[in-house]
Order: C-alpha cells, then structure tokens, then sequence
C-alpha cells in the first residue's frame, strides 16, 4: 500500500509514525510544504520572548532523523498543487520548481491552517507580521533584534495573541491589545475573562475591547495602527493575530465535501466523502460531542489522536473518532486559564438550557505555604445536572483539575458524578474538600433547591429601587466597599437582626466571593422569606466584570462599584524603612486579609510600617480604601505570581511624592424640583462620570422631592412635616415643570416628547447616575425643616451636612447651583 501524507506537522507526522509502527511494508510519503516537520509550534511565543533560548529546541524531529527512523520519503519544502481522483495522483511541485505526479493508494490531508489576513489599509507596511510557523517565528525574531521596540500592539486575543503579548512585555515593549470582541479569550465566558482583564492591566498592558482595526498608516514617528473609533495607536511592531481559516484549497479544487465552516467533511472514521481520501487536524469540521453540531477545533491534542485513529483506519481499522470538546489552556502572564466543554455564552448562542456556578477556593490548603486563589466555573444541566463545561482562571493547580472536569464532560457525566470524584489529598496538594468539589456541591446546592441563585448581570441591570441588596459581610469589609444603596447585615448576627431586613422586595444577599451569601441564603429561607437570592461568585465577580478596562479610565473606575483606585503595580518601595513589621494574610478568603491588616496596624505606633502579603487579588483596593478610611498611609504595592505585598505606614507618615492627583471632580447642588432642572442636572452629571470624574450631587430644600421613593414608607410625623408632605411632590413622577407647568399638563407632555424622541426618563437619568458611581447626599438640615424622613428617600442616598458638602466641593474642579 502506498500512502501520501499532505502536511508534516502535529497530525501528519504522527500518522506516517502510526502507520510505519503498524507496517513495515507500506509506502509512505511525506509531503510538507515547509523546511520543518514535527516541530513545537505552540512554543514559538515563547522563543520570540527569549523564555525558549535554544532554537534547536523547538524541533521534536529533524526531516532527516525522522526518515532515516521510520523509513519514510520526507519531501520538505514540496507543494502539493492538485488532486486527480478519479486517477488516484496528486501533482507535486518540488524544491527547485518542478512539477512531477505521484500516485497513490491512500491519501491523508492534514494541511492544517493560515492566518487570518484581512485586506486592510497598510496591511503590508513594514513591521506587520503574523504568527504561524518556524519562518514567521524567525522573521519576528530578526525584527526585534534589528529594530529597537518600544511600543507592540497585538490585534486578536486569542491564545496566541495574549502569549505573543506577554512575550513582548517580556521584551520591554510597552504592549496594546486590540480585540473586536467585548472580551479576551473566546472560549471562556465573559466573567471569567474579566478576571484576565484586571490582571493584563495590573501588567500594565492597553486593552482596546469592542475595538476594530480600520487600516495601518505611517507618520514622520512611525507606524500607526487606527481604530474604527477613531483612535490612533503607536507600535513599532504589530502581530497579527486574529484567526485562522482552514487551508482548504486542495480538497475545494478536488470536489471533496465542505461544511459549513470550510472544513472538510469526514466521517467518525475521519474518511472524506472519497473512499481513499482521508483529513485530519485543522483542516476538518467535525460534530462537537455535547451539541452534535459541526464545529472546527484548532488544537494540537486532538490533531495528534486523530493522526493515531486515522493511520488505523488506513490500514484497514475501523476506529471511530468521538470529537473534541475543546479543553483548552495557556499561560497569561502569572495566571493560567483553562477551559473545556462548552461555556455559557455558547449554551445560549446553541439553546441549550443551562445552569452555572462560580466559586473561588485555593490551590492547596491555606494553612500550607504557597496557596494560591482559583476561580471555577460550571455549566451544566438544570434538569439532570449533565456536566456541560468548566472554566477554571488562577496561579498554580489549575491543569490538573481541568483535566478531570474534562473527563466528565467527554463521558457526559454529572453535577453527581463529580461530587463523587475522589481526590487525591495531602496539604501542598489540596485541601480535604478540593476546589471543584467545592463547585460540585454548589451546583447541587441549584439542582437540589438548596439554593436560589443570583448572577452579576441581574444585579447590574436592576432597578435598585425594587430591590434590597443585602451585605452579609462584617462592618469593617462593608466600611470599605459595597454595593451602592446596600444595607449590612453580617451573617454572624443575622439571626438577632432578621426584622431589619424588609420582606416586601427581593432580597439579594451578597458576599466577597459568595460562600457567606450562600450561608446567610440558607438562614433566611428556613426563617420565613422566601424571595431571596445570593449572588454567585461574590463581589469579586461583579466588581472585575463590571470594570472599565479602556486605559483612558484605568485611574477611574466606575465607583458605582468600585472603591477608589489603586496604585500602580510593579512599583518599586519609596522608602527603606529600619523597621518593617511583616504579616502574611496568604491563603485567607474575606473578610481574613482586611481584619488581619486592620489588627496588625492596631499594634503599631504611629510612623510605623506593615508589610502585609495577601493572594487575594481584590485586598489591594481594598486596603487602599481601609486606610483612606482610616487615617493611614497606603505607600505601596508589589505583586508576582499571585502574591500581592503591600507596604503600609500607620497614621499620616510620608507619602510618595507627587501623589497627589489635580481635582477633577464636579459637584451639583439640587436645589430646585422642577421636572427640567432635575433632567439638566442628571444629564450634566451622567456626562461628569462618564468621563471617569468623581460627581457628587447634593439635595436640598426642593430638591429632596427629586430623591423620594416611588413607595415610601408609612412614617410619623408631626404637624409641619404634614402640611409639607401635603404641599411637595410625593416623587419624581409628580414633578412640574419651570415654565408652562399649566397644572401639571407641561410635564406629561414633556415626558411624552421625551419618550417619543427617544430621550430617557428623569428615572432612567437617575438609575444612569447610580450606576456610574455619582454620589447622591441629602441635606439633613433641609430634611428637619421640611419634614422629610431617611426613610422616605432611596435607599442609595446618603445624609451630610454643609461639612460633607464643603469637602467635596474642596475635591472638585467645578461646582454647580442648579
């Protein structure tokens, strides 16, 4: 039997190895269209950022030792240009140009892929690559050396994309990612890749997400990259990076069947629709093994079992090939993600129903030096908890637990079967309750009853008015940060504190990283309230999904959900302190590292330093925000590998020089409740925030009116607070308007032109406002006057006083009387 294999890297090679192992009496021909077979292309990145020195180490086979080994005709540098079927030969065109036929009995196309190049403006400027092979590799990598770069920008966040991002860091280049997509790393959901996000840009790397590149240019300075918004960034060096397409043409040119993706069509037995043509690799669509559906897979793992199945099945086997669920995993920067199956955002584009969870555990116990935060996430079944998909973001541990989701999901096995999953246990390992047991059992909780869930997108897009957002948290942690218009009612006293929690709306509990909620959840819905839910994955997920990461607003976060901003990571210490007090709050989950802070600082004297090393990746801001609130000094932080360092001084000791930011702020006082002041005044400070401005807006006298629930309360009040609660609004709805009120008339019809034209409400401006982090205060003078009570007025706002008003107008750049 003579047997032709078109491709000689990752499933070709390991076909012709196959078949040779199998057959000493085939023939076989090995055609590669390179100078190289069989060599680590997933490690080019790597030798790009000097991380792989060795060149000579990529390459898992030369030509010539893996012929000479196998007894194959290795043809490198040769171009298959045709197939004749029905004659059974292919055309080759050889190293110096000439073109010969060769027959054959079987033939195997393992062509693999090419980069995606659009036909943009400038593509083919200088200093314009992409990233596929040996040769791509080599020509990057004489660019790097001829060439001093300064600035990289990398477009596609893919994989490969983030890896060549990392590598050029590595570099020192100061790198760009621009990514079309709202997100990094496709196949993982949004949420988990927000955490990827907080951590390229504590990397400081730009990220440009939703972003499209239009076309390339040059300026007296050098390259230009321009986006479809208009923006322009610098890069002496672009990488390509935004996909691949199947290189298809042989088999399109020979009639062989396509999917619908380009693909060929094979069967299980990986056997095109020619008897004696078979393809495997990048090249071929294949049904996903959970959906049914084809899909392509360009991953080198399952190129490499398809080319084991495929030499079977030429030499006369009939071994079926059961698919790929994509597990999937890669190193960015000190994290590592992975992922396997299918996440939620592709349950949802396939209709499938599903459930998920989010957990946050350690790579081994917290009481062992080295443990490290993982993030879980599971898709699955809410009907028979089948076991769709994992997701897994964190330092160290995370391929292995990967890998045994991935063996569930391959077995469609269950929520049921992974709880029953037996784990291998010693402390530097894993804890006793291993992390995805953990996630086990929280998705048990869902299928069980045991636990309503609520996710970050629910909570993002409510309206807060009709719902109560309860901090089950300690009142250090709530003193620090927390949802706005949250009441705190801490889970250790929640069973003495139930009547402060109202019955009349949904209840949405919430935690740091969720296990608190869950508990509090479970204390409630055996207490008589039965619309309560808890929010999966905490805080912690929510704060990263909801964060700007455009690098104009990396300094101003939306503090609706934010505490304040953070220091510049990698920085080095100020100051070299005599004495340095060293706390490790390392493996401890919330509320342990700000409690540990907050009692080491207690035993300092004034002028005195803590470093304090934590692995939660939220304690910085948090203890920034703790010593803001507390009158000491945040000088500085470090991190590598998931450890975070932190250097703090007690009181009002030295601060860094120049620290001190120029006010930027804006501050509004409503004074007045005339339906057109209150929209001006909405409109101007939504404006504010949107530009990343700290905006306050204080209410005053009439102005409270603006602020009042649509549903107050019953509340006591004496004669005068009567006769105003008479006399005043009862809320927003009922506001006029300045000029041709006409009885309330002028503000209906302003309203209807509003809606009509498009324009949102003075509500929809206001729940705007919240969200974007504009601050609301009240003026507890003008509410004594006037006889309005706390309990009258949304629960977001905030009393002060003209002291309150005062400091920040002092903060601020501008300040308004409306």
């Amino acid at each position: 039997m003579k047997v032709i294999i078109v491709g000689g890297v990752a499933g070709g090679a390991t076909a012709a190895a196959r078949i040779r192992r199998k057959s000493e009496e085939a023939e076989i021909i090995l055609i590669e269209k390179g100078k190289y077979i069989s060599y680590a292309n997933c490690g080019l990145p790597y030798y790009i950022g000097d991380v792989i020195e060795d060149r000579d180490r990529l390459f898992v086979q030369t030509p010539e030792k893996f012929g000479n080994r196998f007894n194959i005709d290795v043809r490198i540098q040769s171009e298959v240009l045709s197939i004749n079927r029905e004659e059974k030969n292919i055309i080759i065109k050889g190293p110096n140009g000439e073109e010969y036929k060769e027959e054959y009995d079987k033939l195997l196309l393992s062509t693999g892929a090419t980069p995606v190049k659009p036909p943009l403006p400038g593509i083919n400027e200088e200093g314009i690559f992409t990233l596929r092979n040996v040769d791509d590799t080599d020509q990057i990598k004489a660019y790097t050396h001829q060439k001093k770069i300064e600035s990289a920008v990398v477009i596609g966040a893919g994989f490969i994309g983030l890896e060549m991002a990392e590598n050029l860091h590595l570099l020192g280049a100061n790198v760009s990612i621009v990514e079309m997509d709202k997100q990094v790393m496709a196949p993982i959901d949004f949420s988990m890749a927000s955490l990827v996000h907080q951590h390229l840009i504590e990397k400081e790397i730009n990220l440009y997400l939703g972003e499209t590149v239009t076309g390339f240019e040059r300026d007296e300075k050098g390259l230009l990259v321009t986006l479809k918004s208009g923006k322009k960034i610098p890069a002496d060096l672009v990488i390509l990076s935004i996909g691949v397409r199947p290189l298809n043409d042989l088999a399109k040119n020979a009639n062989l069947e396509l999917g619908a993706r380009g693909g060929i069509k094979v069967d299980q037995y990986l056997k095109t629709n020619d008897p004696h043509i078979y393809a495997i690799g990048d090249v071929i669509e294949f049904p996903h093994p959970l959906t049914g559906n084809p899909w392509m897979n360009y991953l080198a793992g399952p190129a490499n079992r398809q080319g084991r199945i495929v030499a079977d099945n030429i030499l006369g086997d009939h071994i079926s090939y059961e698919g790929s669920i994509g597990t999937s995993i890669a190193k960015v920067f000190d994290y590592t993600v992975a992922a396997t199956g299918l996440p939620a955002k592709r349950l949802k584009a396939e209709n499938i129903a599903y459930q998920s969870v989010t957990t946050h555990g350690f790579s081994n116990a917290t009481y062992y030096p080295g443990a490290t935060p993982l993030t879980i996430k599971l898709t699955f079944c809410p009907q028979t908890g089948q076991l769709y998909g994992g997701q897994i973001v964190g330092y160290t541990g995370v391929d292995k637990r990967i890998d045994q989701l991935a063996l569930l999901v391959k077995k469609k096995g269950t929520i049921q079967d992974l709880i029953e999953l037996e784990h291998a246990y010693a402390p530097p390992f894993s804890s006793a309750k291993d992390p995805i047991a953990i996630a086990a059992y929280t998705a048990n909780n869902i299928l069980i009853g045991d636990l309503k869930p609520a996710y970050w997108r629910e909570i993002r897009d409510a309206n807060k008015e009709d719902i109560v957002l309860l901090d089950v948290c300690t009142p250090e942690e709530f003193s620090v940060k927390s949802l706005p218009g949250a009441i705190n009612v801490p889970l250790d006293g929640m069973r003495d504190n139930l009547d402060k929690i109202p019955k009349d709306k949904p209840v949405y509990l919430f935690c740091a990283v969720g296990l608190r909620g869950y508990l509090a959840y479970r204390v409630l819905a055996q207490h008589g309230f039965t619309n309560v839910k808890s929010l999966i994955g905490g805080t912690r997920i929510l704060l990263a999904a909801t964060t700007d990461t455009t690098p104009k607003n990396r300094a101003t976060e939306n503090e609706s959900y934010h505490s304040k901003e953070i220091v510049s990571p990698q920085q080095s210490l100020p100051v070299t302190p005599e004495k340095v007090v060293k706390v490790d709050a390392c493996g401890l989950q919330c509320p342990g590292p700000i409690l540990t802070l907050k009692n080491a600082v207690e035993e300092l004297n004034t002028g005195e330093f803590l470093e304090i090393t934590s692995t939660d990746s939220a304690f910085p801001r948090d203890a920034e925000s703790w010593c803001r609130s507390t009158g000491n000094t945040f000088i500085s932080k470090n991190s590598s590998n998931g450890k975070f360092s932190l250097l703090i001084q007690k009181g009002g000791g030295a601060v860094k020089e120049n620290a001190t930011l120029p006010s930027t702020g804006k501050t509004f006082i409503l004074f007045s409740d005339d339906l057109d002041k209150a929209l001006a005044t909405f409109i101007l400070a939504n404006g504010a925030a949107a530009t990343g401005q700290k905006v306050t807006i204080f209410f005053t006298f009439w102005g409270l009116n603006v602020i009042k629930k649509s549903n107050p309360p019953k509340v006591n009040k004496d004669i005068f607070g009567k006769l105003f609660s008479m006399m005043l609004p009862k809320n927003s709805k009922h506001l006029g308007l300045s000029k041709m009120n006409m009885l309330g008339i002028g503000s209906r019809m302003m309203r209807k032109i509003m809606k009509h034209k498009g324009v949102d409400s003075l509500e929809s401006l206001r729940r705007q406002a919240l969200m974007n982090g504009v601050e609301f205060i009240a003026c507890q003078m003008s509410m004594d006057v006037m006889g309005v009570a706390p309990e009258e007025l949304m629960s977001e706002v905030t009393l002060g006083g003209v002291a309150t008003y005062m400091e920040r107008a002092d903060q601020a750049n501008g300040n308004l009387f409306i």
